[in-house]
């Protein structure tokens, strides 16, 4: 039996739409605060799904969550491909496999058993598969927030994978973020513009199981740091 620790199985999303009109102020009490750290606890970076299938209606009301990031200058710069043939997903699969060669002949000795022991994309398992993009010559917005930090589009686009993370996970959905990429290769297999940024290709199903530690830690990889070692006082 799968643990779904705070986890919603309903069917809410059929009728749930994600516009942001005509809403009431919500109470967010003790107990939403609880489950909310209980699914930052249990958000995982998911390499082994189960072959369910997803539900479309799911992913596209996955999609209008994660729009709902926020966006420097509401400039909303996101732009989302589903990759469902054949020929693209081998596509990325060859281009991964290819990098992660490469990757592993960085390492040498223990680490690079480690690495090559670990499993560091699920692309042939996942049902699911999602590019996010960055339109970097997007004028909505008209650069507002961005003149002096440009980087902050990129940021916007991160924000909207990490929305759509948590929001896939309380569905009892996983998602793993494969970065061993070129990029351009990426944008050419996918035949998307050229001026589209990738952002993240991600994986997203049922996971085959559910854990509240991350695998690079539980493997040995490498250590959670204390949280007073990244706060700097000025």
């Amino acid at each position: 039996m799968h643990r779904t620790v705070g986890m919603l199985r309903d069917r809410r999303f059929m009728s749930t739409k994600c516009h942001q009109d005509d809403l009431h102020e919500p109470e967010f009490d003790e107990s939403f605060r609880q489950q909310f750290e209980e699914l930052l606890k249990w958000r995982r970076d998911v390499r082994s799904f189960r072959s369910d299938p997803v539900d479309a209606r799911l992913v596209e009301h996955l999609i209008c969550l994660a729009s709902l990031a926020p966006s420097v200058g509401y400039s909303q710069p996101w732009r989302f491909v589903l990759v469902e043939s054949d020929g693209c997903r081998e596509s990325v699969r060859a281009n991964f496999e290819h990098c992660n060669r490469e990757a592993l002949n960085l390492y040498s000795g223990e680490k690079a058993r480690l690495y090559a022991s670990l499993k560091l994309a699920g692309l042939r398992d996942a049902p699911v598969q999602l590019a996010i993009f960055l339109s970097q010559n997007t004028d909505h917005g008209s650069g507002l927030g961005r003149i002096t930090m440009p980087e902050t589009l990129e940021y916007s686009a991160v924000l909207a994978v990490h929305s759509l993370w948590l929001a896939a996970r309380t569905y009892g959905l996983g998602l793993g973020w494969v970065s061993i990429l070129d990029p351009v290769k990426v944008n050419r297999g996918l035949n998307v513009p050229a001026n589209w940024k990738l952002i993240a290709y991600l994986c997203i199903g049922y996971p085959e199981e559910d854990n509240s530690s991350p695998e690079l830690l539980r493997r040995g990889w490498e250590a959670t740091l204390p949280v007073r070692q990244v706060v700097v006082k000025r």
